[in-house]
């Protein structure tokens, strides 16, 4: 069950700028956010959804728009609750990415890649009285785990997409997935505009959520359990 929005973050929405209102919003409703992290960083996009809430049509929707790999960030603590180690003992990824094996649900797929499987796997990730038994490893869904400081320790798309999902009040477990452009290529601010206008999805970046949650506006670590500071540390 999501916990209140309201108690959960901390907030209240005249607290929020408008386009941080405007993704949550729309995360509570099930419906992709636009999440750009910084220019010298990445300078990427990805498509951010709640995994809670998680529909075949928005997977079909994300894959169509996206690499198509689709990731599932989550706290340190539910992965550790699902048996999700790491991919690999050395992680050697330029920014760090905590990969850990991938999943599928255990029940109700077929072979794990359809959209509606998904979509199935990643509400499994993101039930909170789901175990270890209701995952078979490997699977076609990456989940990734959060630093415990959030985007004030960490600015990427993992951290952030969490705090996102608990600010909105939701199960702070996520999907993301790098936008692409029809070409292949990777989709900058420009690209990620236009897309976020041709199907009404809000824009937010990292630096505007790291911002407001550095102010001390619902600032708590990416397990939701307390008070989160600036530390010094890598990005993906």
């Amino acid at each position: 069950m999501s916990a209140d929005p309201t108690t959960a973050a901390g907030t209240t929405p005249a607290e929020l700028p408008a386009a941080l209102a405007a993704a949550l919003e729309a995360l509570r409703a099930g419906r992709p956010v636009l999440v750009a992290d910084a220019d010298d960083r990445e300078n990427e996009g990805d498509v951010v959804l709640a995994a809670e809430l998680a529909t075949p049509e928005w997977i079909g929707w994300t894959v169509r728009h996206t690499s198509g790999m689709l990731c599932a960030p989550m706290p340190f603590e539910r992965a550790a609750a699902l048996d999700l180690p790491p991919m690999v003992a050395c992680n050697e990824d330029s920014l760090r990415t905590d990969y850990t094996v991938s999943v599928d649900a255990a029940s109700g797929v077929g072979t794990g890649i359809s959209a509606a499987d998904r979509a199935r796997t990643l509400t499994v990730l993101a039930d909170p009285a789901a175990r270890p038994g209701d995952l078979v490893r490997p699977g076609h869904v990456f989940p990734l785990r959060a630093r415990p400081g959030g985007v004030l320790e960490r600015p990427g798309h993992t951290e952030a997409s969490v705090e996102l999902c608990r600010l909105a009040g939701l199960q702070p477990v996520a999907v993301i997935a790098e936008v692409v452009n029809d070409d292949g290529s990777m989709a900058r601010r420009a690209e990620l505009l236009e897309l976020g206008r041709r199907f009404s999805l809000p824009f937010v970046t990292i630096e505007e959520l790291a911002g407001y949650l550095a102010a001390g506006h619902g600032s708590t670590d990416a397990t939701g359990a307390g008070a989160s500071t600036a530390h010094g540390g890598g990005t993906r």
